[in-house]
């Protein structure tokens, strides 16, 4: 044998698997009629259940062994390898396991024993077919029944891993008993010295292959071993085929899939697919259990991974092991894991994968009901419980609710449990004040008790709430954390990563957008970049030329630019023309197209230019759909209004994503809906006509990023980003994001100082309403509302008067108070304060800042009337790929003091204004005003928890909950859109748009007879 031949390569992962607790069956043991290794199965049995089989052989004496295989044969042809091998089988009545997996904790001898019991075979050149001579070069087998095939390659003898993939798609036939999908062997590997693909379902020429390889560099492919001893995929004998991994795949990672799928015509099919981890999914899972078992709860565990990870599958399978996990002593390490996603396919996922593990239901349970059924499952520990993050809030009153019906007395705290959360998509995650409720409830009554000793420690009675306000934020030591997300912002990092190498902020877990991208499971959506400019002059028309203010008045000449049906007809042609001649023909003919407005009204024009230009064109094999949230009027149109059901023909909000996945619509043009989470694989093309900027541009775009069998490529047409700037917000997180410059603690202190120093409010104004508030609930009363209100009040007349005397200076006031609200709900997640000073005025802000008047933002104008268009020019300035190979990453800085206050520029000439304008061809304006009030509106009115309150709560109450609660949806917006946020610092305070018209509203809606809302 020749030490560079692919007969060394084979040798090389025999010898170790035989020194790793595997036993050599010869191919001659191989029982080619029924695909097994019949006689190591029938001996297995034999051993391991003598009992059982003593009843059989009494039953059927020399016919025993026949009579076992004919009916394991049954079984395996009609549930599947992976259902006998957990499940086992019947035999005249009799069960009989054909494996035995390693149970989750060491107290039971007999299990432990049963477990060393498996039999784990490797066989070389398997003559595996009665019709021709073909040799497979590797097969593994537990208990005698095969369940992983590989062909190995040589790449010094000219052979690659390529050539073993064409191998089994021309050389392997499917239909041999071995390789029938499900009923024999699970997984097929082609190996050789550099790279890993797998498949578990063979099909010919369209078998496809999925990469199992370790990544390098951030990239696709396998490192060389570091001590310089072994192949680079000497990983998947040693690491993943070594005994106990492999028995551990097939008892708890291997799943059968099922999606329900439609077709062309419009019937529903179902889908079957064998899912194998992914090695980074493998590694990943593993490694939290692990730091898990060691470190205990009190924990938190950051995991970055790209879209195209298979979150959904590494979430479920570590929820189910986390849900069963014992220490090292044999004690439960949590007594209930929370999931908390919005995503419906994830809890449709969870449960049906693990059934297939557990076979038994009641382990997992989804919480769409209301905050009542979350409060049950956590008092029953249901071992897995789905959730939203908004019904926590309601949990407590549901729980001392639950009490007085039992004839109870209880103040709603739960007893103190260990429990793992897993949040899906953390950067939206785990800021404002519902996060802290979670943490709040599931601490138990070991915070109670905790902030009872922070009140003796500093001689405060009657104030415990206040201390457990101030010990929810912090971490509990009941509590770990494992965070899920493609694209952390810096709270991310630092709330949940870890410290590394001196280097803060560390995912425990990554894996990067570039992997993703050159593994093949997702598009990389900047390889073909389009973008256009509009070059334009406006002329005053009016004889008058005015006095404007330069800021408002430049941003209703964009407005007034976007809107103009001249612009919004050219750019219409130029979409619908290219997707007519390009898109409709990608994808094997189903490619589909999204439009992304920047503005409500804009999508509403953007539809009617759309609908007229394919009526007049006669295009009529292009449908459209609209999505924007509530009503929209058009000053155009006096008296109409449009809704996106209206605009859709009565196609209802839910059931829109459907109708688009039909053959019946191919475009969909938005306004801030579907720009994340959205799932289309047939999404080909994106047309941008709205600013985009960091975590919004890598959000939005990446909507194209699905694959899909038939899709080759994605393309956008973009009117009017910066190639450079959507270039930094990819590249933030294409190889993995990295924390930069950290928030100052002492700096909160030095704003708190200026701030207590203006005089605004007083320190015995904070102290009452902090008395008020903070107090015992036995101890409440219907006068409290009032009492709140009488202490805030002065503050706020003070503020008015500073407002009136320099608007400047109270803006500027504004801001510093709100950069203190911000740091603190921030570093007190991170840094464990102790002083319940910053936590009282914490409280008094959050409530005295909604009652301040709104700033004024200066005049709003509209130029209908005095300007014109006399110029207009569209013009493909640059297309191409967008390379994130080269280039620096710019780290995500943390927040540092900011506002300043709403700063009105001097006022200038209309004509002046224009040729500004002009010159800077309107591209750096963006409109949306009511649009955020519109949708934080939406949002509420679809929170089942806000409906619960309003349905018990006169409006007073919950106008002052609400308002606690409408924080949470203001900071989670505003970090949606960072860059504008940046740009427009003066904009920060959106608390101060909380107004009692907008509580009014959704607070009417609630309790009016129909409520608009999809529930809970």
């Amino acid at each position: 044998m020749k030490i560079h031949s692919e007969e060394a390569f084979e040798s090389t992962i025999e010898t170790y698997l035989l020194g790793a607790g595997y036993e050599l069956i010869g191919p001659d043991k191989y029982d080619g009629d029924r695909a097994l290794f019949s006689e190591v199965l029938l001996t297995f049995i034999r051993t391991a259940q003598p009992k059982e089989w003593a009843k059989l052989e009494a039953l059927h004496g020399t016919n025993t062994e026949a009579t076992v295989l004919k009916d394991l044969t049954h079984w395996l042809d009609t549930h599947g390898t992976l259902a006998v091998l957990r499940n086992g089988f019947k035999c005249y009545g009799r069960t009989l396991r054909v494996a035995y997996f390693k149970p989750a904790h060491g107290m039971n001898p007999e299990l432990a024993a049963q477990y060393a019991s498996n039999r784990l075979g490797v066989t070389r050149q398997l003559r595996y077919s009665q019709r021709n001579t073909n040799e497979l070069d590797l097969v593994l087998s537990i208990n005698g029944i095969p369940v992983v095939t590989a062909e190995l390659k040589n790449p010094m003898t000219g052979q690659a891993v390529t050539n073993a993939i064409a191998q089994y798609q021309q050389d392997r036939d499917h239909r041999e008993p071995l390789f029938e999908f499900k009923r024999r062997a699970l997984v097929h590997f082609a190996v050789d010295t550099e790279q890993v693909f797998m498949t578990t379902r063979l099909a010919g020429s369209a078998t496809h292959f999925l990469p199992f390889n370790k990544g390098r560099d951030g990239g696709a492919g396998n490192p060389p071993d570091p001590a310089g001893r072994a192949y680079r995929t000497a990983y998947l004998w040693e690491e993943v085929w070594q005994r106990d991994s492999l028995l551990d795949i097939f008892a708890r990672f291997m799943h059968l899939q099922v999606d329900e799928k439609r077709t062309d015509d419009g019937r529903k099919i179902k889908k079957e697919t064998m899912v194998f981890p992914r090695y980074h999914q493998l590694r990943a899972v593993r490694e939290l259990e692990d730091a898990a078992r060691l470190e205990g709860p009190g924990h938190n565990y950051l995991v970055e991974h790209s879209a195209g990870s298979g979150k959904s599958n590494t979430i479920g399978w570590l929820a189910h092991r986390l849900a069963s996990l014992h220490d090292e002593a044999d004690h439960k390490v949590f007594d209930s894991v929370i999931v908390i996603t919005d995503r419906r396919v994830l809890d449709r996922q969870l449960q049906d994968t693990i059934y297939q593990f557990e076979h038994r239901q009641g382990v997992v349970q989804k919480i769409n009901e209301d905050s009542r059924q979350l409060a049950e499952a956590l008092i029953n520990s249901v071992p897995i419980i789905i959730s939203t993050l908004q019904k926590f809030p309601f949990v407590t009153r549901q729980l001392a609710k639950m009490a007085e019906e039992r004839g109870e007395n209880s103040d709603g705290v739960l007893p103190t449990r260990r429990c793992a959360v897993i949040i899906d998509e953390a950067h939206s995650s785990q800021s404002g004040e519902t996060a802290t409720d979670l943490k709040e409830v599931l601490g138990g009554d070991v915070l109670r008790e905790e902030a009872a000793r922070y009140a003796v420690e500093e001689g405060v009675d009657n104030l415990d709430e206040l201390y457990r306000s101030m010990a929810k934020r912090g971490r509990q030591a009941n509590l770990s954390f494992f965070a899920f997300t493609a694209t952390p912002k810096h709270k991310t990092l630092a709330v949940f990563g870890r410290a590394e190498a001196g280097k803060a902020g560390q995912p425990f877990h990554r894996y990067t957008m570039r992997q993703a991208i050159e593994e093949g499971f997702i598009m990389d959506v900047l390889k073909n970049y389009t973008t256009y400019a509009t070059y334009y002059k406006l002329v005053k028309a009016s004889e008058d030329d005015p006095n404007v203010e330069r800021k408002q008045a430049a941003k209703a000449l964009a407005r007034f630019m976007r809107l103009h049906p001249y612009n919004i007809a050219q750019k219409t042609e130029v979409m619908i023309e290219h997707f007519n001649a390009v898109t409709r023909h990608k994808v094997g003919g189903k490619a589909k197209a999204m439009v992304v407005t920047g503005s409500r009204l804009e999508a509403v024009r953007y539809k009617l230019a759309f609908d007229s230009y394919i009526r007049e064109k006669g295009y009529s094999w292009i449908k459209t759909l609209v999505a924007f949230s509530g009503e929209v009027a058009d000053d155009e149109v006096p008296g109409r209004t449009w809704t996106e059901v209206g605009m859709n023909g009565g196609i209802k909000e839910g059931e829109l994503p459907e109708k688009f996945d039909s053959p019946e619509y191919q475009v969909l043009l938005v306004a801030e809906k579907y720009q994340t989470g959205f799932d289309q694989p047939l999404l080909h093309t994106m047309y941008v006509d709205k600013r985009l900027a960091g975590i919004q541009a890598v959000q939005t775009l990446s909507r194209l990023n699905r694959m899909h069998p038939l899709k080759e490529d994605t393309f956008v047409l973009d009117f009017v980003n910066d190639r450079e700037e959507i270039k930094a917000a990819f590249k933030e997180y294409y190889e993995g994001s990295e924390m930069g410059e950290e928030a100052d603690p002492n700096r909160m202190y030095a704003i708190k100082a200026e701030l207590d120093a203006s005089g605004i409010y007083l320190g015995e104004e904070v102290q009452r309403f902090i008395g008020i508030y903070f107090k015992p609930k036995q101890r409440q009363s219907q006068a409290d509302h009032q009492a709140m209100n009488a202490a805030l009040d002065p503050a706020v007349d003070r503020f008015k008067a500073l407002q009136e005397e320099d608007e400047e200076q109270a803006e500027l006031w504004r801001g510093k108070l709100n950069a203190f609200r911000n740091l603190y709900a921030f570093l007190s997640q991170v840094v464990p304060y102790q002083d319940s000073d910053l936590e009282r005025l914490y409280t008094f802000f959050r409530f005295l800042s909604p009652k301040f008047p709104k700033r004024t933002t200066g005049q709003r104008y509209s130029f209908d009337d005095e300007v014109r268009l006399e110029y207009y020019r569209l013009q493909k300035i640059s297309e191409g790929s967008i390379s994130l190979r080269d280039g620096k990453a710019e780290p995500l800085d943390g927040p540092r003091e900011v506002g300043s206050g709403a700063r009105h520029d001097d006022d200038v000439p209309l004509s002046s204004l224009i040729e500004v304008i002009n010159e800077r061809f309107g591209t750096d304006f963006t409109d949306a005003d009511q649009l955020f009030f519109d949708q934080i509106i939406e949002a509420a009115i679809e929170d089942g928890s806000l409906r619960e309150a309003a349905a018990v709560n006169p409006e007073e109450k919950f106008a002052l909950l609400f308002s606690g609660l409408l924080e949470t949806l203001f900071i989670e917006r505003m970090e949606q859109n960072e860059d504008i946020f940046a740009r427009f610092m003066n904009e920060k305070d959106f608390q101060s748009l909380v107004s009692e018209w907008i509580s009014r509203k959704v607070y009417s809606r609630f309790r009016s007879p129909h409520p608009k809302g999809k529930g809970e």
